[in-house]
């Protein structure tokens, strides 16, 4: 299985799901929309990708191939599902998270906003992406930068080769695995920052009790980098 990183947006992923159906044979394309479910599934896992599960930042979900955009039905139905398999084993909805996070890895997400209103606000944001385009930073809270991407300069290709388009964005990834992408909203008068943190365990998996250290830990370094790149963003401007 794998994990394809877009860009924010839905329309990012019907293009995708438009190129794993285009990879189907001819025959099972003309007859595609009378398939079940069972039979598409098949279909797509022997001649192309099956899609299992989208989401984006701002709790859009899709499931599967049977609507192109973010889906609050299907997002339901299939957190119904999984808390029903959560209650088969005995566990909730939080155990089986915990679960997940005892074997594969801690990762939390803290996205944060900054407001600049009016037509300063809109030369504001500008000239704030400008500024970690031209002059990124060298260590954010402690941690070296030891990665930049920038999607507006450079050619980004997803995991699957094609290529991301072009957008006013850059992500900064520390020396910790902490990962920062920085863009300015489509919709609002606000500049945009996503956090990552991530813990993985050395070996095995987490306990219980270390599982929860790491939660502790993690929550408090995503604090840490936003109250730094709060301050930053403010003296770049200055």
């Amino acid at each position: 299985m794998r994990c394809v990183e877009t860009l924010t947006g839905f329309k990012y992923f019907g293009a995708k799901l438009e190129k794993y159906e285009s990879a189907l044979p001819p025959e099972i394309r003309k007859k595609y929309r009378q398939l079940s479910e069972e039979e598409t599934r098949a279909a797509r896992l022997n001649y192309s990708s099956f899609y299992v599960f989208g989401s984006e930042e701002s709790y859009g979900y899709s499931g599967a191939d049977f609507v192109r955009d973010k889906d609050g039905h299907a997002g339901a139905i299939m957190f119904c599902e999984m808390a029903a398999y959560a209650k088969s084993r005995g566990r909730t909805v939080d155990q089986l998270l915990d679960e997940a996070f005892a074997g594969f890895g801690y990762f939390e997400e803290k996205n944060a906003s900054i407001y600049f209103e009016g037509a300063e606000g809109a030369d504001k944001i500008a000239r704030l992406l400008e500024s970690y385009a031209n002059n990124p930073p060298t260590e954010i809270a402690g941690s070296k930068v030891v990665g930049i991407t920038d999607f507006e300069k450079q050619t980004i290709r997803d995991v699957e080769g094609d290529v991301i388009p072009k957008q006013k964005m850059s992500i900064f990834e520390l020396e910790d695995k902490t990962r920062i992408a920085v863009r300015g909203s489509g919709t609002e008068p606000k500049i945009k920052y996503y956090n990552f943190a991530q813990r993985q365990p050395d070996k095995g998996k987490f306990t219980k009790d270390e599982l929860a250290k790491i939660k502790r830990g993690v929550s408090e370094r995503l604090e840490k980098v936003w109250g730094f790149i709060e301050k930053d963003a403010h003296a770049r401007l200055k």
